[in-house]
């Protein structure tokens, strides 16, 4: 089945901005953050004093009657895995974009600088449960198809079980990679599957929040629908009582979230869904080289 023309339009349109992006900006910082997967052989050189011993080649120092060294050089071939949180939740932003688009961006940035370095990517999307993978592979071409599939699938759940997704890389992936994990995180439970995961992994929690998430403005009575659970309620936004307990639930569940990305100990970048989603990574880029 063909994909509707607005899906391919924006698709089209995400990558010119996008590879604008790499080539101009993001491409070196990416290079540059992430170590390669180990040390390959190069060639042979003559021993000069100072030299590691330990890297004389004994086979060629006979053969000619000069002594000769291994020389070796970073493997940089990385293996990329971009897992997006597709829940219901993701379908909600109060700026230019929801936070699902703006996941997928950000997705977007990573998967053509990847390729711009000549590695694998792959593509998990989960909600609460495993909804779509994509073994990593390189090229333009594969890059495309991973765009297509982050605009255009439809996920069968709106829930969000994050150690799913998690347990379902551990399993999945038996080379170590480097993992961009793109949610708002607004889970339970999560921290044991995630640390299990970045210890065998490199692995980034992106966390893409909205500003009007914290906060009510005052609207009167409105109705509002749970994302996930699809329940609807009517609440009077006019209430400053109302709007005080609304706030104080939210942060308790964002101080509940950030306690168990700790306890995870990985890597954290934070965006706004209303702001600049580039300069966020490139910071954080610039942080680990």
């Amino acid at each position: 089945m063909g994909l509707p023309p607005e899906v391919l339009k924006k698709v089209k349109l995400l990558e010119l901005n996008t590879r604008k992006l790499v080539n101009n900006l993001f491409a070196g910082e990416y290079h540059t953050a992430f170590k390669g997967q180990g040390m390959t052989f190069a060639d042979f050189r003559e021993y000069v004093p100072g030299d590691d011993v330990r890297s004389i080649s004994w086979p060629l120092t006979a053969r000619t009657g000069k002594t000769f060294i291994k020389t070796f050089e970073e493997e940089r071939e990385l293996t990329l895995i971009i897992a997006v949180d597709i829940s219901g939740s993701s379908d909600f932003g109060t700026g230019p974009y929801f936070k699902g688009e703006v996941m997928t961006h950000m997705a977007a940035l990573l998967a053509f600088s990847a390729v711009k370095n000549n590695d694998q990517i792959g593509l998990l999307l989960f909600s609460d449960q495993v909804e779509h993978f994509v073994p990593p592979k390189k090229g333009r071409g594969h890059v495309q198809r991973l765009l297509r599939d982050l605009y255009y699938f439809k996920p069968k759940s709106h829930k969000t079980k994050l150690s799913n997704g998690f347990s379902f890389l551990q399993g999945a992936l038996k080379k170590r990679a480097t993992i961009f994990v793109f949610s708002d995180f607004m889970d339970e439970g999560f921290d044991q599957s995630l640390r299990l995961l970045g210890r065998k992994h490199d692995v980034v929690a992106c966390v893409v929040n909205d500003a009007a998430e914290y906060s009510l403005p005052s609207m009167g009575v409105i109705e509002v629908q749970d994302a996930e659970s699809g329940e609807v309620l009517t609440v009077d936004t006019s209430s400053a009582g109302f709007r005080k307990e609304y706030e104080q639930a939210v942060l308790k569940r964002k101080e509940s979230r950030d306690k168990l990305l700790r306890k995870s100990q990985v890597d954290r970048v934070d965006v706004k869904s209303s702001n600049d989603f580039v300069d966020p990574l490139v910071a954080f880029f610039k942080k680990r080289k």
